[in-house]
């Protein structure tokens, strides 16, 4: 099955192209001009393809980099591919170092993008499969955040949806640090 990609670029321009290499490759496209708030949806996603630098000027990745770890954290099985236009050797290997699944520099060839995506889309298929890097408390954090995902942060519907109070769901947000 065609994987679910996620595009997060803040350029308008970077972004249509990206979507329209891979969508000839994918069931789905999302977007998006900012990392904030994507772990709570890493879920959803085959893989994502994630821009370094959100500020007029950053050149240290330092955001993608941040962002990264917060999607991994959500989902330790997705496989992010991180871009930037300002890559040097350094940055790529910490990017690798984080555990991202490959590193694109700006501007791409087209097939290579494909390529990169669909490798991270299918090293997703793998880790979740296997089980890879999930625990219980992996497994029940992931399932607190869909369930408020999905009831829009309301946390009584989360809590019933997931067959607990709301000060038993309380305390496990506390615990998984939502």
């Amino acid at each position: 099955m065609p994987p679910t990609l996620l595009i997060v670029d803040d350029d308008p321009d970077v972004l249509k192209a990206a979507a329209a290499t891979l969508a000839r490759a994918a069931e789905r496209v999302d977007t998006a001009t900012s990392p904030d708030g994507l772990a709570a949806q890493a879920h959803l996603y085959d893989a994502v393809l994630l821009d370094m630098n959100f500020a007029a000027g950053a050149r240290d990745g330092m955001v993608g980099l941040d962002s990264l770890d917060r999607l991994h954290e959500a989902d330790p099985a997705l496989s992010v591919v991180l871009m930037t236009t300002f890559g040097g050797v350094a940055l790529a290997v910490e990017a690798l170092k984080r555990g991202a699944a490959d590193f694109v520099l700006k501007p791409w060839r087209n097939e290579a993008l494909v390529e990169a995506m669909a490798a991270a889309s299918a090293l997703t298929a793998e880790r979740r499969a296997s089980g890879a890097a999930l625990n219980l408390d992996d497994m029940e954090r992931r399932a607190i955040v869909r369930a408020l995902s999905l009831y829009e942060g309301n946390v009584s519907h989360a809590a019933v949806a997931l067959g607990l109070t709301r000060p038993a769901l309380y305390r496990r947000m506390e615990r998984h640090g939502l």
